[in-house]
């Protein structure tokens, strides 16, 4: 079983991180600059930087802030919010982050991540899905979840990766703050389609969900949350300790 990653997710809005539940309702939490870092030194695996209304709103992501956060963190660092050309992708990266997520900018131009993966590596492009079940079908959602592309969503999915992408977030907004557990049947369905690192947000309300999650989908490769860490209901020392105690690999 490979190793398993526990990412937080800063989801930034005016240049502070904020939390809502299935997308909306956001509230103020912190800085991301001293989340980040605490983040950093606390045991996260990764970390992810969202600029989440950069798209809705048509401009681009705070580089300023980005930079800032990229100086105090010791682990890779995945960015994304407003990244439309191949041009984003390499502002962002020279910003300091380690991989780039797309989303919008992939729905309008999906050319975007094979361009990208050519030149940096697919390593370095990450697709994010914003999946909701509509009709009984899972369909993709662009703008921060705002808009319905009416595209079926694991066929997206395994179109992006065929592009080139290196890694996919799947976020469910139907399960997004809910607290209620990881959207499982979602989840084992792109586990299914593609070959790549999966990694599973939206829905983490506890420990046990994380436990949950890497047994039922041994595949996943990582579990991102933002909330429960935000607040300090789950610290992520001891949800390690959790993991490793239910002989799940991760690294303390």
């Amino acid at each position: 079983m490979i190793t398993k990653r526990i990412i937080p997710c800063l989801d930034v809005k005016n240049g502070r991180v904020v939390k809502g539940v299935n997308f909306e309702g956001l509230s103020d939490v912190s800085s991301p600059v001293a989340l980040g870092e605490y983040y950093s030194d606390c045991g996260a695996d990764e970390l992810v930087f969202y600029d989440i209304t950069a798209s809705y709103e048509g401009r681009q992501l705070f580089t300023d802030i980005l930079r800032e956060v990229a100086s105090r963190i010791f682990i890779p660092l995945t960015v994304g919010g407003g990244i439309n050309t191949i041009e984003d992708f390499d502002r962002v990266l020279k910003c300091g982050a380690d991989k780039v997520s797309v989303n919008s900018g992939a729905i309008r131009n999906p050319e975007l991540i094979g361009e990208a993966a050519r030149r940096y590596g697919d390593q370095c492009v990450v697709l994010s899905a914003d999946v909701k079940r509509v009709d009984g079908e899972f369909r993709v959602f662009a703008k921060g979840g705002r808009e319905d592309t009416g595209m079926e969503a694991v066929s997206w999915i395994r179109r992006c990766v065929g592009l080139g992408a290196g890694e996919v977030v799947v976020n469910s907004i139907d399960t997004d703050g809910v607290k209620g557990g990881f959207d499982i049947p979602l989840l084992k369905e792109v586990c299914r389609a593609v070959k790549v690192p999966v990694i599973a947000s939206g829905g983490a309300g506890c420990i046990r969900h994380f436990v949950d999650l890497f047994r039922e989908i041994p595949d996943i490769d990582a579990g991102l949350a933002a909330s429960i860490f935000h607040f300090g209901e789950v610290a992520i020392p001891e949800l390690k300790k959790t993991l490793k105690e239910n002989d799940i690999i991760v690294r303390l």
